[in-house]
C-alpha cells in the first residue's frame, strides 16, 4: 500500500528518477549486492574473453591501406609483422668473434614461437649493418601480425632479448611485432589521480564519510568502464593507449558526478528532509543533470564515427563507455550507498575543512561576482583577451603523429629507434613502402627506372633495389626519408612522392604505385581528419545549441556558451602546442622533445570538453535563469547565481584538474597530451570563463540574454534539467522516516 506524503517545504518529486531513487535509498541492500554481482560477473568474463589494445590501423579508400592490401595479396610470406632486433657491438660486426655469435644468436632467435624467417645482417644485399660496422639489426619475420599473435609469443622474445644481452653484444627489439604489444605503461597517474581527487572532496565536505562515498563510487565505474572496454576490444581495433586515456575520463567524470549528488543530498538533510526524500530529491535533480551532462559528452565522442576511421570511432567508444559507467553508478549504485550511510554522511569530520554551504549576498563568490559586474566591460575584454593569447599558439599546430622517438626511455621500442637512428639515420624508423602493381610480361627496366627516381628524389636518403613477389605481378621498393617518420619534412616527402615523383616515373609504363607504411598510414589520417573535422564540429555545437535553447528557452545564451567553450578549448589547443609542438617545458614534463600534435586529439578534446564544459554551463545558468524568472532583475540574477554555484563547480573542476594533469606525469606523450589539454581547458573553463567571463558578458547583454521568439518557444520541446516539482513524493506509508 502506498500513501502520498506531501511536504510544501521540499518540493518532492514524482517522477521516474524520483522515485528510483526512493526505491535504491530503502531498498539498498538489493541494489549494492546487483552491483557487486554485475561488476564480478564482468570480471570473470574479461578475464576469459578480453580483448587485445594495439595500434593497428585500416583506412579504407586511402592509398596507404590500397598498398598495404597489395602486399598483403602478392607477398604472403610478408603477411605476418616483423620484428627488429637490433644489435650494438664495440668491437664491429665485421669481428670474426661477433660474427659467429650472432649468427648462434639468430638460429636461435629461429626457434622462437611464431617467427616464420630470420633475416641476417649478414645476408647478401642486406644492408643491415651501419657504416661504421658497430650497428645492425636482424629482421626477425613472424607467422601473424602483432595484434593476433598471443601474449606468450611476445613474453618469449622479450625474456630471448633481456637474457641475452651483454655489454660486448647489445641487444633491443623494435618493429611492429613489439609497438602492438607495448601499451604505454600510465606510471602512478592514476593513484596520484585518485589521490588529489580525495583531498580535493576532503576540503570541499569537511567530512571523510561523505568523502569516501565519489571514490568509492568511482572505483566501482572506472571498474565497470575498463572490463568492458576490454570486452569492446575484441571487435574495435583498441589503440595501445586507450586503457590509459579511459582511466583518466572514468576517474575524473566518476568522482565528478558523485560529488554533485552527494552535495544535493547533504543540501535536502540539512532542510529537514529525511533520507528516503533527501536521496530522491538528489536522484531528481543533481541526478538528472549528471544523465543530461554525461549524456552530451557521450554524443560528442560517438560523433567520431564520422571520421570514418575506426581506431578513432573505438577511443570514442571507450570514452563514452567509461562516462556512461560513471553516469549509472552515480543514478544507481550511489543512491542506494546513500540510503545505507543515512545521516551519517558527515561523520568523521575534519574541523579545519568542514563548514556549512550558505548562499548569503555576503560572502567572497557574491564579491567577486558583483565586482566583476561593476566593471564589466573591462572584464569580460581583459578575460577574452586573455584567452586569445593563450590561444595564439594554435595557429601554428602542426598535425601529424609522433614516432616511437618520442616515447620514454623505459620503452623497447624508444631504445631499438635511438639505436637505428644512430646508426642508419631518423627515417629508417618510418620508410615509405611503395607497392607497384606491374603489367602482364614484367616491366624490370620501367620498375629500376622507378626505383631510381625515388632514390633521386629530395628529401630521400636511399631507396631500395625493387623486390619482385614470387609469383610477379608486383613488387616493393623501400624508401628511407632523410628526416624522422614525425618531421613535417618527411610528410611534405610523402606528397611530394606521391603527387610529383611517382606519376612522372610511371607515366606511360603500366605500373600502378601506391606508397604506403606506417608513415604514410598516419599522414593519411590526419588528412582524413581534416577533411572530415569541419562535419563534426557542426554537428557537436549544432546538438548542444539546440539543446542548451530546449532547456533555458533562449538563443543568446546557448551562442554565447558555444562561443565561451570554443574560447577554452582553443587556449587549450594554443598551451598543447607550445608544450608539445615547440617544446617548451619539455624537459620538466619529459615530453620526449618537439614533435607534432597527434592529428586525432584535436577532435577528441574538442568532444570531451564540449560535453563536460556543458555541465558547468547548465549548472550555473539553470540557477540564473531560476533566480530571474522568480523575479529577481538580470544582474542580480547572475549575482547570486555565481555564488550559488561556485563552491561546487570549483569543487568540481579543482578535481577534473587534478586528476587530468596528474595524468601529464605519465610515460606516454598521447597521455601526456590529453591530460594538459584536458587539466588547462577545465581549469580555464571553471575560472575565467565561468566566474568573470559569463557574469560580465550576462551584465552586458542584460534582458536580452533570455530573449527567445514565440514561434521557436512553441516549436522546441520543454527540457527539465532541475526534474519536475509538481506534487509529493510517493513513499510506502509502512517504511519509517530514516
Amino acid at each position: 500500500m502506498t500513501t502520498s506524503t506531501p511536504s510544501e517545504a521540499s518540493g518532492l518529486r514524482v517522477g521516474p528518477l524520483a522515485r528510483w531513487g526512493a526505491y535504491a535509498a530503502r531498498h539498498w541492500r538489493r541494489v549494492i549486492l546487483a552491483w557487486v554481482i554485475f561488476v564480478g560477473v564482468l570480471g570473470v568474463v574479461g578475464a576469459s574473453e578480453r580483448g587485445r589494445f594495439a595500434d593497428d590501423i585500416q583506412l579504407p579508400g586511402t592509398e596507404s591501406q590500397a598498398a598495404r592490401d597489395l602486399l598483403e595479396e602478392r607477398f604472403p610470406q610478408q603477411a605476418g609483422d616483423p620484428a627488429l632486433l637490433v644489435m650494438q657491438a664495440p668491437a664491429g660486426f665485421n669481428d670474426e668473434a661477433v660474427r659467429a655469435r650472432v649468427e648462434d644468436l639468430l638460429a636461435q632467435a629461429a626457434q622462437l614461437p611464431d617467427v616464420a624467417v630470420v633475416v641476417s645482417p649478414y645476408a647478401p644485399g642486406a644492408g643491415s649493418i651501419s657504416r661504421d660496422g658497430a650497428i645492425a639489426y636482424a629482421t626477425l619475420q613472424y607467422s601473424g601480425r602483432g595484434i593476433e599473435l598471443p601474449d606468450s609469443t611476445l613474453e618469449a622474445l622479450f625474456d630471448f632479448v633481456d637474457d641475452r644481452s651483454t655489454p660486448e653484444l647489445q641487444l633491443e627489439v623494435g618493429g611492429a611485432v613489439v609497438q602492438s604489444g607495448e601499451i604505454v605503461p600510465p606510471g602512478r597517474a592514476e593513484l596520484i589521480g585518485l589521490a588529489a581527487g580525495a583531498v580535493i572532496l576532503l576540503i570541499a565536505f569537511g567530512s571523510a564519510v561523505a568523502m569516501g562515498l565519489p571514490m568509492v563510487t568511482a572505483l566501482f565505474s572506472l571498474a565497470t568502464g575498463l572490463l568492458l572496454i576490454l570486452l569492446a576490444a575484441r571487435v574495435l581495433a583498441m589503440s595501445s593507449f586507450t586503457p590509459a586515456f579511459a582511466a583518466m575520463i572514468g576517474i575524473g567524470v566518476g568522482i565528478d558526478y558523485a560529488l554533485l549528488v552527494v552535495t544535493r543530498y547533504r543540501e535536502e538533510l540539512a532542510r529537514g528532509l529525511s533520507v528516503i526524500e533527501a536521496v530522491s530529491v538528489a536522484v531528481d535533480t543533481a541526478g538528472r543533470a549528471v544523465i543530461f551532462a554525461g549524456g552530451a559528452v557521450v554524443i560528442a565522442l560517438l560523433a567520431l564515427f564520422i571520421v570514418g576511421i575506426e581506431f578513432v570511432a573505438a577511443i570514442g567508444v571507450a570514452g563514452a563507455t567509461v562516462v556512461l559507467s560513471a553516469v549509472l553508478v552515480a543514478t544507481t549504485l550511489l543512491p542506494a550507498l546513500l540510503g545505507a550511510i543515512g545521516h551519517h554522511i558527515d561523520r568523521w569530520q575534519i574541523r579545519a575543512f568542514h563548514s556549512v554551504e550558505t548562499h548569503r549576498d555576503t560572502g567572497i563568490w557574491f564579491r567577486l561576482s558583483t565586482a566583476v559586474q561593476r566593471h564589466a566591460w573591462t572584464s569580460a575584454v581583459g578575460a577574452t583577451a586573455l584567452l586569445l593569447l593563450l590561444a595564439a599558439p594554435a595557429l601554428d599546430m602542426r598535425l601529424g603523429f609522433s614516432d616511437a622517438g618520442n616515447n620514454p626511455e623505459s620503452m623497447r621500442s624508444r631504445r631499438a629507434y635511438d639505436l637505428l637512428s644512430s646508426g642508419f639515420g631518423a627515417g629508417f624508423n618510418g620508410p615509405l613502402v611503395v607497392a607497384v602493381e606491374l603489367p602482364e610480361g614484367g616491366a624490370e627496366a620501367e620498375l629500376n627506372a622507378l626505383s631510381a627516381a625515388l632514390g633521386a628524389a629530395e628529401g630521400v636518403a636511399f631507396a631500395s633495389l625493387p623486390v619482385v613477389s614470387p609469383a610477379g605481378g608486383a613488387a616493393v621498393i623501400s624508401v628511407i626519408p632523410v628526416g624522422a617518420p614525425q618531421d613535417e619534412s618527411t610528410t611534405l616527402l610523402l606528397h611530394r612522392i606521391r603527387d610529383e615523383v611517382i606519376p612522372l616515373a610511371t607515366a606511360g609504363t603500366g605500373l600502378e604505385a601506391h606508397v604506403g607504411g606506417i608513415t604514410a598510414a598516419f599522414s593519411d589520417i590526419g588528412d582524413r581528419i581534416t577533411e572530415r573535422l569541419p562535419l563534426f564540429l557542426a554537428i557537436v555545437i549544432g546538438l548542444s545549441f539546440v539543446l542548451l535553447m530546449a532547456v533555458f528557452r533562449s538563443i543568446v545564451v546557448p551562442l554565447k556558451a558555444a562561443l565561451m567553450n570554443l574560447l577554452s578549448i582553443g587556449a587549450a589547443y594554443g598551451v598543447l602546442v607550445a608544450i608539445f609542438q615547440w617544446g617548451w617545458l619539455s624537459g620538466p614534463l619529459q615530453t620526449g622533445g618537439a614533435g607534432p600534435i597527434e592529428s586525432f586529439l584535436p577532435m577528441m578534446l574538442f568532444a570531451v570538453l564540449f560535453g563536460l564544459s556543458m555541465d558547468y554551463e547548465v549548472f550555473l545558468l539553470s540557477r540564473i535563469r531560476e533566480n530571474y524568472v522568480g523575479g529577481m532583475g538580470n544582474s542580480q540574477a547572475v549575482a547570486r547565481g555565481v555564488t550559488q554555484t561556485a563552491r561546487v563547480i570549483t569543487a568540481a573542476a579543482a578535481i577534473m584538474v587534478a586528476v587530468f594533469l596528474s595524468f601529464a606525469l605519465s610515460e606516454g606523450r598521447i597521455i601526456k597530451e590529453f591530460g594538459v589539454g584536458l587539466g588547462v581547458a577545465i581549469f580555464l573553463d571553471a575560472t575565467v570563463v565561468r566566474l568573470v567571463l559569463v557574469p560580465a558578458v550576462m551584465e552586458l547583454l542584460g534582458d536580452a540574454n533570455w530573449w527567445f521568439p514565440g514561434w521557436l518557444d512553441r516549436l522546441l520541446p520543454r527540457v527539465q534539467i532541475e526534474g519536475s516539482t509538481a506534487g509529493p513524493m510517493v513513499v510506502d506509508a509502512n517504511t519509517d522516516r530514516n
